[in-house]
């Protein structure tokens, strides 16, 4: 059964990836808008072999949609995500508006896809980009032996950020390269050659992006008692996140044993074998893939029955468009 799809952001990074997700997966669309604010109305966006006309985000755009998968942020969300409930669609929306909003599912297909179906308001939320790959990882552990607290650092991509802070990434290179002080405007600092947490202050002293991981992970695993201990940093690559996950449980687990039931988990390759330098998953190789990648299973040295997991997929795949679009597919 084909469906009337909107894209609202579509000329964003990861608006675009969702029209190449879209094309890629072969979605039953028989018709795809593309939407945005008044400034990108007119441009050309590709799309399965011709060109779409992006047209102006309001309120009568979403007459005859059935799908609308928001990437424009909290505030567009907020705005014209019930507008385009109220017209009849089923919104999938990729911003932090809704994803905590108890008559909002949170949903990673591989892990609660029968959230999906109870959506009093219509709209579905779309989880953070490093919180969907860990629970991908971790969704068949936790049904195993009960997730109880997780300690993980995150080494997230500048296009997290957006396409200016990709932009700016680059430049700063190309200064650092020439001898002169990089620029510095997207970036609370320089990126560069450089680490740094670049998000908004959450509380006790957590960033907004820890603190997503920490509610998110409950909700989507349904378990508010799991702990989550989160540090998020932004690292000078342009895609892919990296994560490394310290896993207890509230039975013991062994690595042998996370690693049977990684291998074959949906949404997951495992990268295995015996520890050798360069051989993990890396986000320049997952970078353009849909999978996430698990490695470096191994048990922890300090704590009996915990693991350790290395964990890295493509933020604007995995991580935004392609969750997105997989909830679309089985609505």
């Amino acid at each position: 059964m084909s469906s009337v799809v909107a894209v609202v952001g579509a000329t964003g990074a990861v608006g675009r990836e969702m029209l190449r997700t879209l094309e890629r997966r072969n979605f039953p669309a028989r018709r795809v808008v593309a939407l945005a604010s008044e400034r990108s109305v007119g441009k050309k966006l590709p799309f399965a072999g011709k060109e779409l006309t992006v047209e102006l985000l309001e309120p009568k755009a979403f007459q005859g949609v059935e799908i609308a998968l928001f990437s424009a942020g909290a505030s567009v969300s907020r705005e014209y995500a019930p507008i385009a409930a109220q017209a009849g669609a089923v919104v999938i929306d990729n911003s932090s508006c809704w994803r905590m909003d108890p008559e909002v599912p949170l949903v990673v297909p591989e892990c609660n896809p029968e959230a999906a179906r109870v959506r009093p308001k219509g709209i579905i939320a779309n989880p953070n980009c490093s919180t969907i790959q860990m629970v991908v990882a971790l969704k068949p552990l936790h049904a195993a032996a009960r997730v109880k607290h997780i300690v993980v650092s995150t080494y997230q991509a500048t296009s997290g950020k957006g396409h200016a802070a990709v932009e700016e990434l680059r430049a700063q290179i190309a200064e650092i390269a020439a001898g002169k002080q990089p620029t510095v405007k997207v970036f609370p600092g320089q990126m560069a050659m450089n680490l740094m947490s670049d998000w908004k202050p959450g509380q006790h002293g957590y960033s907004e992006e820890e603190l997503k991981m920490v509610n998110e992970t409950r909700k989507i695993l349904c378990d508010p008692e799991i702990g989550v201990t989160p540090t998020c940093v932004r690292v000078p690559v342009v895609t892919s996140h990296s994560e490394t996950v310290h896993v207890q449980f509230h039975r013991p687990m062994k690595a042998s044993e996370a690693i049977e039931l990684l291998r074959g988990a949906p949404g997951v390759v495992l990268v295995q074998g015996e520890y050798a330098p360069g051989k993990e998953p890396q986000p320049l190789l997952a970078a353009d893939t849909d999978p996430v990648y698990v490695g470096r299973v191994r048990d922890d040295l300090a704590v009996p029955g915990a693991i350790n997991l290395w964990v890295v997929a493509d933020n604007l795949r995995k991580g935004a468009a392609l969750n997105a679009v997989q909830i679309a597919e089985i609505l």
